[in-house]
């Protein structure tokens, strides 16, 4: 196999996607003075652009690289939730797991930029739970998908933001490992310890730090290991894929390791990175089970979108030039 072939494989792949959508909207603007009324600039804003962020932009990604996808998430109804539908649908997405609530608003995100630099992020947003009615339409909405659509991967995409509860993640899970398909996590704080026996566990430092109640540690391989090791003495997954910010992402499952530097970049936004770094992992999972490929791609990829301003999805043949160039000389394929 070769990269070219890799990323024609992606084509065949399934990806079911469950998480916390958002509608991440952007006023970009210019700034000439400061208001009489308070220290802060005032913006005159130009342009407003909207886009699908959370895991409406890990779909995203997924979509960007070939897969086909299907989006599992939760919006309110009102005029965000069917602008954020009609994005995912216009990206390609199959929309028939999104729920519609009267319960909760749709999580939006609205960022005012200037000068490509962000000066105001403001969230609008309810995280309560879902009911137990909700709950249940989500897990046959689920069930219906893994019976029929057969997704060669399913991705949790957990902001903190409702959607996701122990026993939902729970019984998806199981539904998952009976049909052996693979799962691949970006968790956070609430749910951190919730996610027993996944595949792929993609937390970042920041995370594992607070998940393991650690203190500041040298972020080297010794010490990444020792917190591989904790982490699967409880969670008893597969795979830690733990990235890095800077100093790029570290992968284990015990036998092997993999610390993967960063690549040198014009770093405009990390915004999303993290969205981009587990639909690439997770795709790469799918297609080769091939742990430290899944890495090195995913390290790449998790860069490339930080050159840009806002949440984007990554450009496929820009990811696939940059493979070649800095792992051909890496035996992958045999």
């Amino acid at each position: 196999m070769s990269f070219d072939n890799l990323f024609r494989q992606f084509h065949q792949c399934k990806v079911l996607v469950i998480g916390d959508v958002m509608l991440d909207v952007y006023w970009w603007g210019g700034v000439e003075r400061i208001s009489p009324e308070a220290p802060v600039p005032i913006v005159s804003l130009q342009r407003k652009e909207v886009r699908p962020g959370g895991a409406a932009n890990v779909a995203i990604n997924a979509v960007a690289l070939g897969a086909e996808v299907y989006m599992i998430g939760i919006v309110g109804n009102d005029p965000e939730g069917q602008q954020l539908i009609a994005c995912l649908e216009q990206q390609g997405l199959n929309t028939w797991g999104m729920m519609r609530s009267a319960e909760r608003c749709t999580t939006s995100k609205t960022r005012i930029i200037s000068r490509n630099q962000q000066m105001l992020r403001l969230d609008h947003e309810q995280i309560h739970d879902l009911s137990s009615q909700e709950k249940q339409v989500l897990l046959d909405k689920v069930d219906h998908i893994l019976q029929h659509m057969r997704p060669d991967v399913v991705i949790f995409e957990d902001y903190d933001k409702g959607l996701l509860s122990p026993d939902v993640i729970r019984q998806v899970i199981d539904s998952c490992k009976r049909l052996q398909i693979p799962i691949c996590v970006d968790p956070k704080k609430k749910n951190f310890w919730a996610y027993e026996g996944v595949t792929v566990f993609k937390p970042n430092l920041k995370e594992v730090k607070e998940g393991l109640h650690l203190d500041d540690c040298p972020v080297d391989q010794q010490h990444l290991m020792h917190m591989h090791g904790l982490l699967q003495n409880r969670l008893h997954h597969e795979y830690s894929l733990i990235t890095l910010s800077e100093k790029g992402v570290f992968c284990s499952n015990g036998q092997q390791h993999w610390l993967i530097p960063s690549h040198l970049r014009n770093i405009a936004d990390v915004s999303g990175a993290g969205d981009t770094v587990i639909a690439t992992a997770a795709l790469v999972w799918a297609t080769t089970h091939n742990p430290r490929l899944m890495a090195e791609m995913a390290n790449i990829a998790g860069g490339l979108v930080c050159e840009q301003v806002g949440v984007v999805p990554v450009d496929p043949q820009r990811l696939q030039t940059e493979c070649e160039q800095l792992l051909g000389g890496i035996s992958f394929f045999t």
